[in-house]
Parts: C-alpha cells; structure tokens; sequence
C-alpha cells in the first residue's frame, strides 16, 4: 500500500512539474540572443586563418589570387570572387579548396553559409 501512493505521489508530482514548464513563445525565453549568429569574428575568422591563410597570406603564394587576411577580403571573396562555391566542391574536384587539401568537414562548410545569409555581419 505505502508502495502504491508513493509511485501515484511521484507520478502526480511528475506531472504538476511537467505541465508547468511551457513557453508560448520565444519570447519567454532567456540567453538566446544571438545563439546562432554567425559573423566574422566570432566564426569565420578561425575557419579562414586555420585552413586559408598558408596561401591566401598578407602576400598569397601558392597561386593564390587574393589575400583572405582581413574581414574585408573575405566578404569580397565571398561576393565577388566564388569562396561560397569553392569551398563546397567534391573532394579533389578541381577548384577545390583548400587547394590539394582536404575538404572542409560540411559543418564548417554550412558555418560559412550561415554567416553570408545572415548578412556577412563582421
């Protein structure tokens, strides 16, 4: 008997906590600003200096065309110049970079799509 209205005592218990804890909107929510903002600083830069900057230096080698040392270069890469698509081709696909690399894990690669369509924010 004591087992019985123990397991009903915490099963009601249960569920008064779960019932109680609803948002009806995001509003409601605290600490999420910006959880999924990606910009330059906070993302992008470490992506490029740890995988871009060997070629894309101050002064590019390697044949590299452009240097990817600032925010500003980066952002025009991205609009003028096809990073968006070179980061994204196949594994040894030509064109592909980090060139005579290996390609990008995706999730880097979709951290750099985040950041150009919210806006290539710095």
């Amino acid at each position: 008997m004591k087992k019985n209205n123990l397991l009903i005592s915490a099963l009601t218990l249960g569920t008064v906590l779960v019932s109680s804890c609803t948002n009806d909107s995001s509003d409601d929510l605290s600490g999420t600003d910006g959880l999924d903002e990606v910009t330059y600083t906070n993302t992008v830069k470490s992506i490029i200096d740890n995988n871009c900057i060997a070629c894309h230096a101050d002064t590019p080698v390697a044949g590299a065309p452009m240097s990817l040392t600032t925010y500003e270069n980066v952002k025009e890469a991205v609009l003028e110049r096809g990073l968006l698509d070179r980061i994204s081709r196949p594994q040894g696909a030509q064109g592909m970079m980090p060139n005579g690399g290996t390609r990008l894990p995706q999730a880097v690669i979709d951290q750099v799509f985040a950041w150009s369509a919210q806006g290539l924010n710095e």
